[in-house]
């Protein structure tokens, strides 16, 4: 029998990894591709918030797929690749890089995948996550439902739910932006 361990993974590791991944307590945590309308909604979100940058001049939207490196978290986590995100902070030098610091908003859109208790539990443990990192606000995007509920740092456990017929914000992540819940999920 083998005594020998594996060498926790490094965020040179995860550059090297082809596809969605996280770096979670020193293991590579490769992600599931999105389906269909996931994916649709999490582009329409990218593009209301980069058109919200591009006219106020502040911050940056990324889409889905982007990588942001933290410092290690009491879940050991490491980094996070949300569906779609607004970030504040400082740009990389070398803008092939990962993105140093939590995006200032997450959007994380529900996959096939993302219902049942054992999901739920999941979600509710990488919203902690954000928020110990420094993320201000969190959208969980729920394509079945049809409803956006966002969670605020100073809030985690009591959320805003906007549904059709709504607008939902951001608010205080992304000053100013507003996207209607039916735009969302057209």
């Amino acid at each position: 029998m083998s005594t020998a361990s594996r060498a926790a993974a490094t965020l040179d590791d995860l550059y090297r990894v082809e596809g969605k991944a996280e770096l979670i307590a020193g293991r590579i945590v490769r992600l599931m591709p999105t389906g269909f309308r996931p994916g649709v909604i999490g582009g329409r979100i990218y593009r209301s918030l980069d058109d919200h940058a591009a006219a106020v001049g502040r911050g940056v939207a990324l889409p889905d797929g982007v990588g942001f490196v933290v410092s290690e978290l009491a879940s050991g986590r490491r980094s996070f690749s949300p569906d779609a995100a607004y970030f504040l902070g400082p740009l990389p030098n070398d803008e092939m890089e990962f993105l140093d610091g939590p995006p200032t908003l997450a959007v994380e859109v529900r996959s096939k995948s993302d219902y049942g208790p054992a999901a739920e539990a999941e979600m509710a443990a990488k919203r902690a996550d954000y928020f110990e990192a420094g993320t201000r606000v969190v959208w969980d995007v729920d394509p079945k439902a049809e409803e956006v509920r966002v969670h605020r740092a100073d809030s985690p456990d009591e959320p805003s739910t906007f549904t059709l017929g709504q607008v939902a914000d951001a608010e205080p992540a992304v000053t100013g932006w507003r996207m209607a819940v039916d735009r969302i999920f057209a």
